[in-house]
């Protein structure tokens, strides 16, 4: 639901605007952080630059249950059809659904014609899920990186429609065998946003994460990077929440220290370029592999067993609970594409000078208005059917609504890099 606060903000604004005000508004906004949580909140600032910084903050566990034999090796997880389902890394080629609280009662379902070499997580979007053989810690050198693409349909009916998508990293040229553990090239979490895959890399030798980039369909392509940047650790799942724009990342330290990576507010899919909090786990010496939640506040992860020395852990499903640390993020942040929004056509996106609109109404002109994140006008004029490109070259990089109203009141979500 959106926040009811906000949408009558919203349309206040729409409604009541000035011209003197919209050009105050464009030129008087201050970057800064504008996180409340953070030890370095500026009550000043309207757009958030990703400066936050803050305390150190340690979660606990709400309730952990040991998972069956047959998940010693979970490494992924997610929520569909009213169940977690996982998967473990090398050789099985099974799937495990169930529900939280009747882990002992799952179901098996089989991608027959498929191979693990090392499925280490899982994703998905509106019609597939995606599982990712692309573990690469034993030499670092594999050749054969690869994601499986099954039809969520046909996975619940139990057939195996899967296809392939095969890659590999466009900045690596080295692949002579470097030893286990010994590489920056392992990945073993990742997600679908709405027209691509994005991969996090496992680093070894940095303890950094890198993102690249994938189409979803099948094919065989270069993973572009994007970005790099220093989580002090390794990371091991990632779970999205698009619309809302929060990612966590699950992963742990040298030391097997478990800990989330909460980054959220972030402009487009820039995802380390709004808040980054770290939460550590009360979990010591465990393997935490995959997360995953439905609601951004309540998460599920799983470890996988670990017998090492004197460290002996079972695999386990744990249930957390964000709530002190993004729960006022998430409900004064409204869920985009509502009131018609699938009846707009905006490209690019990410938009860089121009935008360019389409509508399926008659009218030939309309005005418009661009709405900022915090609900304040920053652009408005006339777009014309037949021109459809509207110059936003003055706007910061960020996420915007478009708003046109004919009789009916369109709005759109889009991003400006």
């Amino acid at each position: 639901m959106i926040n009811q606060t906000f949408l009558n903000r919203f349309f206040s604004i729409l409604l009541s605007v000035s011209a003197s005000l919209f050009y105050h508004q464009t030129y008087a906004q201050m970057k800064g952080c504008t996180d409340r949580l953070a030890s370095n909140y500026n009550s000043g600032a309207t757009i958030n630059d990703g400066t936050c910084t803050y305390s150190p903050a340690t979660v606990n566990v709400v309730s952990s249950v040991s998972l069956p034999a047959q998940m010693k090796g979970t490494s992924g997880l997610i929520w569909m059809n009213n169940k977690l389902w996982t998967q473990n890394n090398f050789s099985d080629i099974n799937l495990y659904s169930f529900l939280p609280d009747q882990v002992s009662n799952f179901q098996t379902t089989s991608l027959t014609g498929t191979t693990n070499i090392d499925w280490e997580e899982m994703t998905q979007d509106e019609n597939y899920m995606y599982i990712g053989d692309f573990g690469n810690n034993v030499n670092g050198n594999r050749t054969n990186l690869q994601i499986l693409r099954i039809r969520k349909h046909s996975l619940l009916q139990g057939i195996s429609n899967v296809d392939t998508i095969r890659f590999s990293y466009n900045t690596q040229t080295n692949f002579s065998p470097t030893g286990a553990n010994k590489t920056n090239y392992d990945c073993e979490a990742f997600f679908a946003t709405k027209d691509s895959l994005y991969l996090f890399t496992k680093e070894w030798l940095t303890n950094k994460t890198s993102i690249y980039r994938l189409p979803k369909t099948s094919g065989n392509y270069s993973a572009v990077l994007v970005t790099s940047f220093d989580v002090q650790g390794l990371i091991t799942g990632a779970v999205l929440l698009e619309s809302k724009r929060l990612l966590v990342l699950s992963g742990y330290n040298n030391t097997l220290q478990p800990f989330l990576y909460l980054l959220y507010d972030y402009p487009g899919y820039r995802f380390f370029d709004g808040n980054k909090r770290k939460l550590n786990l009360n979990l010591p010496f465990h393997q935490v592999e995959a997360i995953t939640t439905q609601d951004g506040i309540n998460y599920h992860i799983t470890n996988e067993a670990l017998t090492q020395s004197f460290v002996n852990v079972p695999q386990q499903l744990h249930e957390l609970n964000i709530s002190p640390y993004i729960s006022s993020y998430l409900s004064t942040t409204p869920t985009y594409d509502f009131l018609y929004s699938n009846k707009i056509k905006i490209y690019p996106v990410p938009a860089n000078s121009n935008i360019n609109v389409e509508l399926p109404d008659d009218r030939t002109v309309l005005p418009y208005k661009i709405i900022n994140s915090q609900g304040a006008l920053v652009q408005q004029g006339i777009w014309n059917k037949w021109q459809g490109n509207i110059d936003v070259s003055s706007l910061h990089g960020g996420t915007y609504w478009i708003v046109l109203t004919a009789g009916k009141t369109y709005i759109r979500q889009w991003v400006k890099q």
